[in-house]
């Protein structure tokens, strides 16, 4: 079986004890417009394929597949420790962690899964961030919780993966408004489009609440879902298209023994 191909973040890489990984769409199993590393338990994809793939990620990770801790994601700002697998899913948008071999995972199809590192307080977390969760504050309440488990804010070390750029990302009216009323300064983010319509920032955006967050080490590693179709599953391309469903992306991060 050929390695499943992922990407890395130019600052993660660097640090000692830490492993981590964006995956794409490719290395998997799964037909169709899942095809083919669909990672999305909660997706109609045929739940044999998805478990394989998942066992596929969870060991490109040296993790084992039970180990490989990602949640029921539902747009919150719950992020959750974990020093052990899961039972079963929590609701949750977020997961940290200070045990190693344990990989702390996002799931995404546009929205940003976020990374994060302390690696000399030994804590690591991922988040997923759509607009919702990333308005609300699902950044804030991840690092609060690395901060539960004694990771410091100017340590850690945050990647914005895989997720819908500017370019790609119209909006309307009603959307912009509700970002400039609820964040001071967030019409920064936002460009002129189409008569009535404007393109929004996500990436941008996500990393101005990181940096608000009192975390002075981020980047996005510049890859967009919706417009790279051979490396990524998107959400906004399948509504455009008027698909039935899509595939889910995988994001994680781990400490190493």
């Amino acid at each position: 079986m050929p390695p499943v191909p992922t990407l890395q973040s130019p600052l993660l890489s660097k640090l000692a004890g830490v492993r981590h990984a964006f995956f794409t769409r490719n290395g998997g199993v799964s037909q169709g417009v899942y095809g083919s590393l669909n990672v999305g338990v909660g997706s109609k994809d045929d739940p044999a394929a998805v478990q394989e793939n998942r066992a596929r990620a969870a060991a490109a990770l040296g993790v084992q597949t039970d180990a490989l801790l990602t949640c029921y994601q539902i747009h919150s700002t719950i992020a959750v420790g974990a020093d052990a697998p899961f039972p079963e899913r929590p609701q949750a948008d977020g997961v940290v962690t200070g045990t190693p071999d344990l990989a702390c995972g996002a799931l995404s199809a546009d929205c940003a899964p976020i990374l994060f590192a302390d690696p000399e307080a030994r804590v690591v977390a991922a988040c997923h961030a759509g607009w919702k969760g990333a308005l609300g504050g699902i950044v804030e309440s991840t690092v609060a919780q690395m901060q539960v488990q004694g990771a410091r804010r100017e340590r850690i070390v945050a990647a914005v993966g895989p997720c819908i750029s500017q370019a790609s990302y119209e909006v309307g009216e009603e959307f912009r408004d509700r970002f400039v009323g609820e964040s001071a300064g967030a019409d920064r983010f936002f460009v002129p489009g189409r008569p009535g319509k404007h393109q929004f920032d996500l990436p941008g955006f996500v990393l101005s609440r990181i940096a608000e967050s009192g975390i002075v080490q981020s980047e996005w590693i510049g890859r967009d879902t919706c417009a790279e179709e051979a490396l990524f599953f998107s959400n906004r391309r399948v509504v455009l298209r008027g698909e039935a469903d899509y595939g889910r992306l995988l994001s994680a991060i781990l400490l190493t023994r």
